[in-house]
């Protein structure tokens, strides 16, 4: 317990704090995920991380995939950085199988590695990385989802498609789950109306998801809600809104706070927007390791939280948004 409130009192001190640099060389830290720079979501990451590492003074590097969700990029771009000799590497675990290697020889190696974003599924018994910073995604689906439901006609048949944006990915499969999850509790708890629910294959990028599931409600107009598990259903209120669909006749909910889905929030077609906190994940994990490197406290897991974002946040959330915090 007395490690424990040592690293919240040191964490306190270190965030009051305009500038750090207590170690004679500045770490070197290596941040490598699945997303390419088009990201909106990563860039407030991005601010983060940076604003993290100015203020320790370490030298830093965010690496961004060419391809958005690349595996296959994302570790190659783990080799090269393990090659250089961090001190520490933070990294999306979005598979869990292909880091497993890597992030053992790195950790053998001494070096600090911090699950950033998304987690192996199995948490710290499926990976080796000394702690995990970011949402609880299949919890996070299932408060979605209750949110929604706020929103769902009280008489009549409820017909629900799940965008699984990136099917195989952690993130992805297990926030649609967790929407799935309540839908099979609702349908429970309303044993007299017809609940159903589909899932598709939605994509990530807006282009993609807007056709495939522009063209999953030309064929069942009668869709109550579409959750997709990003943002990428801003698309889809562009989709409504030029065919003429009112706000609200098909409900729309889905994840992180980018201008593309404030804005469709402003506009009502987004009724329900769940926050993960994304500049939290980059600043949260330079801390810990600088704990880590110059106290020897061990890293230890942060939830960056589920906040409900409703319409009625909006334009708050736009002025955070603007300062790229959000």
């Amino acid at each position: 317990m007395r490690r424990f409130l040592t690293g919240c009192a040191l964490s306190i001190a270190l965030l009051g704090s305009t500038s750090l640099g207590a170690s004679a060389e500045p770490l070197n830290i290596v941040f490598t995920h699945h997303s390419s720079a088009s990201n909106t979501f990563w860039q407030a990451v991005k601010k983060g991380f940076d604003d993290a590492c100015e203020k320790i003074a370490a030298n830093c590097q965010m690496v961004f995939t060419q391809n958005e969700g690349s595996v296959e990029q994302q570790l190659s771009n783990m080799e090269a950085a393990l090659a250089r000799k961090p001190d520490a590497l933070l990294t999306s675990i979005v598979d869990d199988k292909a880091f497993d290697d890597v992030i053992a020889r790195a950790t053998k190696d001494n070096v600090v590695v911090i699950g950033v974003n998304v987690d192996d599924s199995q948490g710290a018994q499926g990976n080796m990385r000394a702690a995990f910073v970011g949402q609880g995604f299949r919890p996070a689906g299932h408060s979605l989802g209750q949110a929604m439901a706020e929103n769902f006609p009280k008489e009549g048949p409820i017909k629900v498609l799940v965008g699984v944006s990136a099917p195989g990915q952690n993130w992805s499969e297990a926030r649609g789950q967790g929407v799935m999850d309540f839908l099979e509790e609702y349908k429970a708890a309303n044993p007299n109306r017809e609940v159903s629910w589909e899932r598709i294959d939605s994509g990530t990028d807006l282009a993609i998801t807007a056709d495939r599931v522009g063209a999953y409600l030309n064929a069942h107009p009668d869709t109550t809600a579409y959750f997709d598990t990003g943002f990428w259903h801003a698309a889809v209120a562009r989709v409504l809104k030029d065919r003429g669909v009112e706000p609200g006749k098909v409900l729309l909910g889905g994840f992180d706070l980018v201008p593309e889905v404030v804005q469709q929030m402003q506009t009502g077609y987004v009724q329900v927007q769940v926050d993960q906190q994304p500049y939290m994940q980059g600043f949260m994990p330079v801390m810990q390791v600088y704990l880590a490197k110059t106290f020897g406290l061990a890293p230890s897991d942060i939830d960056t939280g589920q906040g409900i974002v409703r319409p009625a946040d909006a334009e708050t959330i736009m002025e955070f948004s603007a300062k790229g915090l959000r």
